[in-house]
């Protein structure tokens, strides 16, 4: 790992309710964040609005623009810290489209949008799915990818992002707590570090945390390497307290050039070895 190589990226778990009912929550973690040496800060999915959005008029009341207040605060930040801010937010698009969006933003400037394609459970009432790729951009904390929660359980969708150059998978999320489930292990967990080893790229996953409106949220933020290995988190709670996630701000230096490199030992690589040809029949 080259000292260029070398970024430290923070993964700001919210509570669901305080980050709803005030923005300040989201500037507190960023400038922690940067207090600990991050580069890149990933904060949930629906960080400012709430992550319970059910139907088309709840979207419609939080819905707001690319240059509302969300957008333009995770500006400020980027731009105070010197640093890449990635969130989601409910974006009014056009035509009366409402979107789960996640944005880019780099010392300041908007660098990229990319809407939500694989809506999860109710949220097909609530917003209209994007058509477009998983964005893959060049900041000042690497060349970054961004999905948002359930697309990373799509493995071509990881795949075109890995494709396209992502050393990084930044993935603003809302994991919920399922009936039955392992709140210590919960299968999102695993479905992140399989992405990540799958096609050797850096996954780094916010998670909301807290119940809100009745849905328990797991806090399984969590950074892992291209192998898979995970470098912080999951946050959720441990079996020994018995209670929920809490909020926290977990951060782990990556190796951005190892992202670069598919091979898997003397003989194998990721993408080399692949046989599409076969793959569709």
């Amino acid at each position: 790992m080259t000292e260029s190589d070398r970024v430290v990226v923070a993964v700001c778990q919210l509570d669901g309710v305080a980050a709803r009912d005030d923005r300040e929550v989201i500037r507190r973690a960023v400038t922690a964040a940067a207090d600990r040496g991050a580069r890149l800060m990933v904060l949930p999915e629906l960080a400012a609005c709430g992550g319970v959005v059910t139907s088309r008029e709840q979207s419609r009341a939080v819905a707001e623009p690319l240059d509302g207040a969300t957008v333009a605060l995770a500006a400020e930040l980027s731009a105070e810290h010197g640093c890449v801010v990635v969130l989601g937010l409910a974006e009014a698009g056009t035509g009366g489209k409402v979107h789960n969006t996640a944005v880019v933003l780099d010392r300041g400037e908007l660098r990229a949008t990319y809407r939500k394609v694989h809506l999860w459970g109710a949220e097909k009432n609530a917003f209209d799915p994007g058509d477009q790729p998983p964005a893959v951009v060049d900041t000042s904390a690497g060349r970054v990818g961004v999905m948002v929660c359930y697309d990373l359980e799509f493995p071509e969708w990881v795949r075109m992002a890995a494709e396209a150059g992502a050393e990084v998978l930044a993935v603003p999320a809302n994991w919920p707590v399922r009936p039955g489930g392992d709140p210590q292990r919960p299968f999102e967990v695993v479905k992140a570090r399989a992405a990540a080893v799958t096609y050797r790229v850096n996954v780094a996953v916010a998670d909301r945390c807290g119940v809100e409106d009745s849905v328990d949220w797991y806090g399984g933020s969590l950074v892992c390497d291209v192998n898979g290995e995970l470098l912080a988190g999951p946050a959720c709670a441990g079996p020994q307290d018995g209670r929920g996630a809490q909020p926290a701000i977990l951060t782990a230096q990556v190796d951005l050039g190892a992202a670069r490199d598919k091979r898997l030992g003397r003989f194998n690589d990721a993408f080399a070895d692949r046989r599409p040809d076969l793959y569709t029949r």
